[in-house]
């Protein structure tokens, strides 16, 4: 803060004027509803690593419903950072032992029946995974957003007593990404409570909303995320995290192509 001092008046008027302003200042940290400025960027960032950590590991089931049935694979999943990931199917049976890992823009899936490592090229992120709504980079939770995307506030609202940000996020100049925007709504306290893309003549595609928050290993998480199509009426994708462990870290040998294709114990 720039105080400017009086020239004329003496050195008691300066001290005077300096010791109102600066108690001024001090009673404007506690004023209620004082407003603080809020950076964009920071808030896509809070959010995605309030929900990885510096690492952690869950227990996780996906539903994926259709109007004419419904299946449920339960999983295994491992982060690190915002780059690193892998995930391995539990069942049902027929498909256990699959597995897909993530190391910054690459990505490996594991087919234990041919024994096989298959590597996704770069327009394959935005393809479904194992059938769902989620694709392989939303399952992953790509920080492609915090370097692909320029963020800006657009408004708030209040839910349930907290406050919540409103968020556009704009695809940058030849960043390699598929969306034309995307549109997010994180609350002040970095819950994030739905994610929007749409493609790019700015038409919503799909949503994902996350649901049921609560302390999970000692920090606030959402439970339940559902990602819909925008058009799909009785179609929808759910995943349900049982349990989440933050860890420290995780050995980088952990995310290799070795431990993708090995039963991960850890």
């Amino acid at each position: 803060m720039t105080i400017v001092s009086i020239k004329e008046g003496g050195s008691n008027m300066k001290s005077l004027v300096h010791r109102t302003v600066y108690f001024w200042f001090v009673l404007g940290l506690f004023l209620p509803g004082r407003v603080l400025a809020v950076d964009a960027r920071d808030l896509v960032q809070g959010a995605w690593d309030q929900f990885r950590g510096l690492a952690s590991k869950s227990e996780v089931s996906m539903t994926i419903h259709r109007p004419d049935w419904e299946r449920t694979l339960t999983m295994k999943a491992w982060t690190k950072g915002r780059s690193k990931s892998l995930i391995r199917i539990l069942a049902p049976p027929k498909d256990r032992g699959n597995g897909t890992l993530k190391k910054k823009n690459e990505m490996w899936t594991y087919n234990p029946k041919i024994n096989r490592v298959i590597k996704l090229p770069p327009s394959m992120m935005a393809q479904s995974w194992m059938g769902s709504d989620f694709s392989n980079n939303d399952l992953a939770k790509s920080d492609s957003i915090l370097d692909d995307y320029t963020h800006s506030i657009i408004g708030t609202e209040t839910r349930d007593g907290k406050k919540v940000y409103l968020l556009e996020s704009v695809p940058k100049p030849g960043a390699p990404v598929v969306w034309g925007m995307q549109r997010l709504r994180i609350r002040a306290d970095y819950i994030l409570l739905s994610e929007e893309f749409l493609d790019e003549d700015l038409q919503p595609v799909k949503i994902m909303t996350t649901s049921d928050i609560q302390i999970m290993d000692g920090r606030l998480f959402p439970k339940v995320w559902i990602m819909k199509k925008s058009e799909a009426k009785d179609a929808y994708t759910r995943l349900v995290h049982h349990r989440v462990e933050f860890l420290e870290d995780l050995p980088d040998r952990f995310f290799t192509l070795r431990r993708l294709k090995s039963p991960a114990r850890r």
